[in-house]
């Protein structure tokens, strides 16, 4: 590849992320409580759609870059209820379920193996999401919201809530689950109608 050609190629590069980036930024505005299994601080979106698509079409380094700018967007465009902590938890758990995904299509680029990709990054998205809320999320945005309003939260829903870790198993864990579903669902509808625009 000559010089003239790594700079274009860069170019597409470049615009092609900035533009599911942007699409990404948008769709993230377009929120679903899912009350019935989480809190309403916990919302469903389907922004990371155009992350998968990324990561399908250009690899799984697009994928982590068009998570980033996407929160990064969010964070400082439409500002934040939960200080930035809201946007750093979608960037991880989307970041782990795009570049898995991803790196599994990648291998095979049939349907067959996106389904599989998409059911692999379900599950390790949902693993990420129990450990890193578990850990690191909820004790920091403890810091803004009480871990004790945080939990009744939980427990308004179902009393099977009574600590930080039954929220994770009766909480987190299925609304992964069903967002992963969902987003995937998604992907597998819509990709093959729109990843002819990222073919060289």
């Amino acid at each position: 590849m000559n010089s003239v050609s790594r700079s274009s190629y860069k170019v597409r590069m470049i615009t092609r992320v900035g533009m599911l980036s942007s699409l990404a930024f948008i769709l993230m505005y377009f929120q679903v409580p899912l009350t019935f299994i989480a809190p309403t601080f916990l919302k469903l979106d389907v922004s990371d759609l155009p992350v998968l698509v990324g990561s399908f079409t250009m690899g799984p380094m697009a994928a982590v870059l068009i998570s980033l700018i996407k929160n990064i967007l969010h964070f400082a465009i439409h500002g934040s209820s939960t200080g930035g902590i809201g946007e750093l938890s979608n960037f991880i758990v989307g970041s782990v379920f795009a570049v898995s995904a991803g790196m599994i299509y990648k291998r095979n680029k049939t349907f067959k193996t996106a389904v599989i990709g998409l059911f692999v990054g379900t599950i390790l998205m949902t693993v990420c999401a129990l450990i890193s809320n578990y850990y690191f999320i909820f004790p920091l945005y403890s810091k803004l919201m009480p871990m004790e309003a945080i939990i009744n939260a939980g427990a308004a829903i179902t009393s099977r809530i009574t600590d930080l870790w039954s929220m994770m198993l009766y909480s987190v864990l299925p609304f992964n689950l069903i967002k992963g579903f969902i987003v995937s669902l998604v992907t597998l509808l819509t990709y093959k109608k729109v990843s002819y625009i990222f073919k060289d």
